[in-house]
Order: structure tokens, then sequence, then C-alpha cells
């Protein structure tokens, strides 16, 4: 069996090596060619897997290593008989902790009182639902808006998109859909930005097209809202540099790069293709699985930075602004390799639950917030 796998997949060849050949390859290098001996191909968001990449080949089995599915053609699947996997959930946390360390560095910057702000999610899916209880863990008021959710459920929880629109920070989970009954793309544009308040902040960590490049550039330069943040762009790999420019956080469609994220992602899919072929499941991530940077933190509960200060000891959203702002340094030419670079040599970043945090003195308030966005206390 051979199995085509995006070389940036974290234990690409020890998973899906024990089930035949594997060949890594960049991921927007994947071609037909590369295709045409073999039986499975596992990508990321980067690869369109379409009628122009699969046909003639032998593919059978399609898996993306991501929660999102635009990328794929999954009616040109289904009509042609491959079967197809994506990793629902699997950097939900991820995406969820980066949320969290984006509104702390937003709220000291500001000079914000999270508890006393409104956060309106926008996809209360998988990764909506973990910003959720994060975000409530620190105080925040949150109104959830999701309208296939409203549907299916008629929870009165969900609220129209109309409610978010007095919101002091918005943020986007959803997928990318060009029609249907829930469109997304364009979601932020023109219209919805005019009706937002003057201090509001976007936070953009789904998929780029979600948000009206031009219309957001406009709203920020004349100072319409306040901020933006944003892991996503249109136009991948090549963000519109202006944007960049007067994003308050930017950074290279990295929210759901956390190891532990990745790696969910690869098993996810490898354990579906073990089922597709009726085989038993042999790979285990934790024998692989790298020891976090930071195991135990020492915090002293009288700083009041203290939970900003053990989320930034953790992950650095700020040093990933910096490296995707250095973009700006480089001819336009350049960009596009640059953008895909910061990716595929992204640093292992572990999640918040790889640490055991230490306080100084006994705190159940600060306690609560920790354990809420994810965090392991010591009981010590």
């Amino acid at each position: 069996m051979k199995i085509i796998v995006d070389e940036n997949i974290p234990y690409g060849k020890e998973a899906f090596g024990t089930l035949g050949t594997v060949k890594t390859a960049p991921g927007r290098q994947i071609d037909s060619a590369m295709l045409c001996n073999a039986d499975a191909l596992v990508v990321r968001s980067i690869t369109k897997v379409d009628e122009s990449l699969l046909a003639g080949t032998s593919v059978k089995f399609v898996g993306t290593c991501t929660i999102g599915e635009d990328h794929i053609d999954k009616d040109y699947l289904t009509e042609n008989n491959i079967a197809f996997t994506s990793a629902p959930g699997c950097n939900a946390n991820s995406v969820g902790e980066y949320i969290i360390a984006a509104l702390l560095v937003l709220a000291n910057r500001y000079n914000l009182q999270l508890d006393t702000m409104t956060l309106g999610i926008v996809g209360v899916g998988n990764v909506g639902a973990k910003v959720y209880t994060k975000a409530s863990s620190l105080g925040m008021t949150c109104i959830l808006n999701d309208p296939p959710l409203a549907d299916i459920t008629s929870d009165p929880k969900y609220r129209p998109l109309s409610e978010l629109l007095e919101c002091d920070v918005i943020t986007f989970h959803t997928p990318l859909e060009k029609g249907g009954n829930y469109p997304t793309w364009h979601l932020v544009d023109k219209e919805f930005l005019r009706w937002l308040k003057p201090n509001a902040i976007i936070i953009n960590a789904s998929r780029g097209a979600v948000v009206d490049t031009y219309d957001l550039e406009e709203a920020l330069r004349t100072q319409q809202i306040c901020a933006a943040v944003l892991d996503v762009w249109e136009n991948e790999p090549t963000p519109n540099p202006e944007l960049l420019r007067l994003t308050a956080i930017a950074t290279s469609h990295i929210a759901g790069y956390s190891f532990d994220g990745k790696v969910n992602g690869t098993r996810q899919v490898y354990e579906e293709l073990c089922t597709s072929l009726n085989r038993d499941v042999t790979w285990d991530p934790r024998n692989f699985l790298p020891s976090p940077l930071v195991t135990e933190l020492a915090l002293n509960v009288d700083e009041h930075t203290s939970l900003t200060g053990a989320v930034l000891s953790i992950y650095d959203i700020m040093e990933d602004d910096k490296n995707m702002r250095d973009m700006l340094l480089l001819p336009p030419e350049k960009h596009a390799s640059y953008f895909d670079e910061l990716r595929k040599n992204y640093s292992i970043r572990r999640e918040f639950f790889n640490t055991i945090v230490r306080l100084s003195r006994r705190d159940n308030f600060l306690e609560r917030k920790l354990a809420g966005i994810g965090f392991t206390l010591s009981n010590e």
C-alpha cells in the first residue's frame, strides 16, 4: 500500500508507515503525477483535493488532519467511491488557548477588564465551545450564534447575529461556506462592520474569507472599530500587507498548531484509515510526544498580571505576531514562501494542561481561572 502524506503532518511516517509505504511531500506540491499509484492521501488545509488532483489516480482514501473541510471536494469523492475522513475537534483546545492568549494581551494593551466585557462567539462547534468555556472562566459574558445548531436544537441560547453586534469582542469559528442555507463567505463586510461599536474588537481564527479584507482594512484605517486579531487571511499564503500592518495581533494560520492538536489530527485520520482497511490500531502517539518546555510553573498570587504571565510563559502569542510582521520586511514576491515557512517550521507548542501550576498561596478566584482555561493545578 502506498500512502502520500503532507510532510508537515507530525509523525506521518511513523503512524501511516505501520500500514504501508509512506512518501511525504510539501502540501502545495502534491499533484496528480505523485498520486498515480497511490492508495491513500493524507493532507492538511493547503492541499486542494478535487477532480483535477485525483482523476486518473488510484487513490481510494483521503484524510485531512484538520477540522476544516472546505479544501476537499467531498461530492467528487462520494461520486467516485473514495473514502474520506477529517479530524473534527483535533485542535479545538489549541484554538481556544490562542483566543485566551489574544484576549489577555489585548486586555493589557488597551486596559480592558475582561470580566466586564461581552464576547460574541460565531460558530459554536468543537472550537467555539472551547472558547465559550475558557472565556466564561475569565468572567466574560458570552453570547452564542450558530444558525445550524439553532435550527437543529431550537435551543434559545443560540442568538441571532444581530444580537452580537453590541458585543465588545466578536470571534469567528465557522466553516467557510459560499452558498447553502448558512453562507459565511464575507460574513464580516462593510455592512456588518458598520453596526459595531467603535471600541469593538474582531477576532478571526476560522477561515480568511469569512472576513472581507478590504472592508476590514477600511474599518481599521478609519478607526471605525478598535482592533482586529487575525490568524487566517484571504488569499493565503499572500495576506494583504496593509491589513497585516493594521491588525493588533497577526499570525500565520497557527492558532490550531499546538503540537498536541496536530498529533490529535494525525491519530484521528490514522485510526480511520485502519478502520477502512480493517486493520488493528498499533501506533500510539503517547510513545512519541516530547516533554513540555515548561513542566511546572510557580506563580505569585499577589502579582495582578500573574494569569497573563502564566499564559504567555507557555504560549507567547506575541512571538508569533513578531514573526508574522517580519514578512513586511521582505519583498512581496517572497511573502508566500515566508508564510509557508512559518507554518512548516513552527516551534513545538504544548497545551496548558501539560503544565502544573503552583501558587504562592491559595486563591480560589485565580485557581478557577487557571483551571478554566486548561492548566493543571498542583494539589500541594
